[in-house]
Formats: C-alpha cells, sequence, structure tokens
C-alpha cells in the first residue's frame, strides 16, 4: 500500500494576550492563508502564535482530510518517520515548529532540563505535559527584541553598588560568581511588590551617566512598566542582570536549557524540542509563576554574552544551488533550513534521513516533490518524508522555513 510522502497541513492558532491584535498578527495572517479550513480573523483578537507540529496541545492537521498529523504519523511510522526518529525520539516529531507574532514581553521563563522536567512531569502532569527538555530556537522574520541569557558578570555587578539596588546584594562584593547572580536572581524575584514598585522608581530617577552602557535601562522601563505594571520582579531581572539584543530579520537566537530568556517584540519563526514545559517568574499574574527557589535553582549560566546567544547560519549542504542555509543548534533534534528565492529562481534540495516540516513564510512558487507538483503561497504548511528531495521555483520571490531532523 502506497503512502502519501508529501502532503500540505494546517497549523493552529493560539490568543495568549502578548500576542499582536487581528490582522497586525503575522501568525494569524498566515494561518488565514490556508485554504478550505473555517479559521477568520477577529480584528479585537490578540494571536500569538501558530503551531504546525504533531504536538496535542495545537496540533497540526493534514489539510486534506482534517486528520491530526499525529495520527497520520503514527499510522505509517517506517515511511513517515523514518528509522533514525523511531529509534532515537520514541515515534514522534522531535521538534515542534511555530510561528511566533509579538507585541509584549512572553514571561520571564525558562524550560527545565531533562532531568527536571522527568521530575516535575511525575510530580505535575497537569502543568508539566511531557518529561522533554525544550531548547529552542528563534529566527527573526522582522526587527526582534529579546532578553536572552545573562550579561557578563563584570557589566551586572557595578549595577548593584547602586543605592536602590544593594539590598539585593548585601555582601557588596567585587568578585561576583554565577552563585552570586543566583542569589541575586532568587533575591529580586521574591521581593514584595512594595518593594519592587519603590526600587523600579527609584531606579528610573537615576542619572544616565552613572548607568553607562547600561543606560537603555531607563528607556525599557517605562516600556516594561506599561505592559505588566511597576510591581513586576521580572523587569529588574531582564534589565539588570539580562542581555538587551535587538535582532534584523535573517539573524537568529539559541536558547539552551535551563537558559533564562524573554522574548520582547517581533515576528519570529521558532522550533524546538518536542516539548511544553515551562517555569515562569515574572511578565505574567502572580498566580501564573512558578516557585522562584525552583526558577532560581534550575538557572544555568550557559550564556552570558550576545555571542553566547546567537546563532549563525551556515551553507547549507543539502542545497544544490546555494539558496539555502541552515541554523543548526548544538542538539540532535533539529536543525532550521531557510530558502531565500528571488523572482523566477530555483532550489533543489537533497533528501534528509529524517522528516521535514516547511513553511512558507513569504512569496509565491511552486514545489516538484516525490513525483508531483504542489503549489505554493504565502501561508502554506508542507509535511516531507524522509528520504524525500524537494525543488522549489519562485514565480515573485519566495522564502521558505524548514525544520528538518
Amino acid at each position: 500500500m502506497s503512502h502519501e510522502l508529501v502532503f500540505q497541513l494546517s497549523g493552529t492558532c493560539n490568543s495568549y494576550p502578548w500576542g499582536k491584535k487581528g490582522k497586525q498578527s503575522l501568525a494569524a495572517q498566515l494561518c488565514a492563508k490556508t485554504p478550505g479550513i473555517d479559521f477568520r480573523i477577529d480584528d479585537d483578537e490578540f494571536y500569538s502564535e501558530m503551531w504546525f507540529g504533531d504536538y496535542p496541545d495545537f496540533p497540526a492537521r493534514k489539510l486534506d482530510t482534517g486528520e491530526t498529523l499525529a495520527d497520520v504519523l503514527q499510522r505509517n511510522k517506517e515511511q513517515l518517520l523514518g528509522k533514525k526518529v523511531i529509534e532515537k525520539f520514541d515515534s514522534q516529531l522531535p521538534y515542534l515548529p511555530k510561528i511566533l507574532s509579538i507585541a509584549k514581553a512572553l514571561p520571564l521563563q525558562l524550560h527545565p532540563n531533562k532531568e527536571l522536567a522527568t521530575k516535575l512531569h511525575e510530580k505535575d502532569p497537569g502543568s508539566f505535559t511531557d518529561p522533554n527538555h525544550k531548547p529552542e530556537i528563534a529566527v527573526a522574520l522582522s526587527k526582534f527584541e529579546v532578553f536572552a541569557g545573562f550579561k557578563p558578570l563584570d557589566k551586572i555587578a557595578p549595577l548593584f553598588k547602586l543605592k536602590p539596588l544593594q539590598q539585593f546584594n548585601p555582601a557588596q562584593s567585587d568578585k561576583w560568581t554565577d552563585e552570586t547572580l543566583r542569589e541575586v536572581t532568587r533575591s529580586l524575584l521574591k521581593s514584595d511588590l512594595e518593594t519592587v514598585k519603590k526600587v523600579q522608581t527609584e531606579l528610573s530617577k537615576i542619572p544616565k551617566d552613572q548607568l553607562g552602557e547600561a543606560a537603555y535601562i531607563l528607556g525599557l522601563l517605562p516600556r516594561l512598566q506599561d505592559q505588566y505594571g511597576p510591581e513586576d520582579a521580572g523587569s529588574l531581572v531582564a534589565l539588570l542582570c539580562m542581555n538587551f539584543l535587538v535582532f534584523n530579520a535573517g539573524d537568529a537566537v539559541w536558547i539552551p536549557a535551563d537558559g533564562i530568556h524573554a522574548y520582547l517584540a517581533g515576528d519570529i519563526v521558532e522550533c524546538m524540542a518536542r516539548s511544553n514545559n515551562v517555569l515562569n517568574a515574572g511578565f505574567c499574574p502572580p498566580g501564573d509563576r512558578n516557585s522562584a527557589d525552583t526558577f532560581a535553582d534550575t538557572l544555568t549560566f550557559k550564556a552570558h554574552s550576545r555571542d553566547d546567544v546567537y546563532l549563525p547560519s551556515q551553507k547549507s549542504d543539502k542545497s544544490k544551488k546555494g539558496k539555502t542555509v541552515v541554523y543548526r543548534p548544538p542538539i540532535s533534534e533539529f536543525d532550521m533550513l531557510k530558502t531565500d528565492l528571488g523572482a523566477g529562481e530555483s532550489e533543489e534540495l537533497a533528501a534528509s534521513d529524517g522528516p521535514g516540516v516547511m513553511i512558507v513564510t513569504s512569496g509565491s512558487g511552486s514545489m516538484y516533490a516525490d513525483g508531483k507538483d504542489f503549489q505554493l503561497k504565502e501561508g502554506f504548511i508542507f509535511f516531507i518524508a524522509p528520504n524525500v528531495s524537494v525543488e522549489w521555483k519562485s514565480q515573485n520571490g519566495l522564502q521558505i522555513h524548514m525544520a528538518v531532523v
């Protein structure tokens, strides 16, 4: 019995309050362009993400039948997932791709490593729905602002000599270590609302020259207060301790397991190991926050500068015509390919030994794969089985992002 090895998918949009509103949301725009589904954009609704993997929370579906991608894959594992995924990744897509449209800061968060995720899943499977880790990458589709990883220690320590901040660092040591930073982060997150409000007020009055290269804090503080109020300790952790980074379209960031981060604004293609586990510590209502102690205890310090977070693209060895780059995070679950074609250009991509999921992020054209022709338009999503090569042709320009094992 022969099965389709390439088929079109529909994604599922969700509506977290940090998303962009109505038609301003790229996630919603791309979702709405899938033909034959009943998704309509409501101008009063916030649209934050479109998911298009086989994870059960917001599943992708096979477009012509409406079946979940997970059901289709489980019915024909050998052909659609391949030996590597069956043996190594428990017969499920090992990655979860998404489009995010971000209008205000996501929760200050980290994703627990496998060991902690397993414990949390056993203890509270309702909140931690799987035992997996969730390292992730984000590829910018527009200007993208993010807090990610910690600043170098020698950039953080001087700020805590300023009068309003001395209370969080009673030792006033010049010799900061990562453990100093862990305890200062814990102290900030456990502060009562009045203390946080008072410190933010005093911080906003510090003269620029006393802050030196951290003077950008004075511009960002009112923006974060406007989003989450002056009593959210997430603002203090993000502004004082973390890298604030601005990226352009095509730039990518890498967030390891246990890596502290909060995306702030922009449109991105995000891809992560197959998990939905998260610990939140700020930029959300107090009731949505996890234990500050668990959060602080879990922190790792792999990322201590912009260079530790930035993930450069490389030429892809799968590309026959040199139009495709690859973002390679240091994990085995996935790579992300990005293909850019000008009007009338084409690209051929060699087959992978695992499955791929692609989305057309702009433009239009056609695809030849598995002996068939497919139309490509902005927002179209396709599943590509292992050992299937593809050829793309552009009409007026075409951009494709594709997660592959």
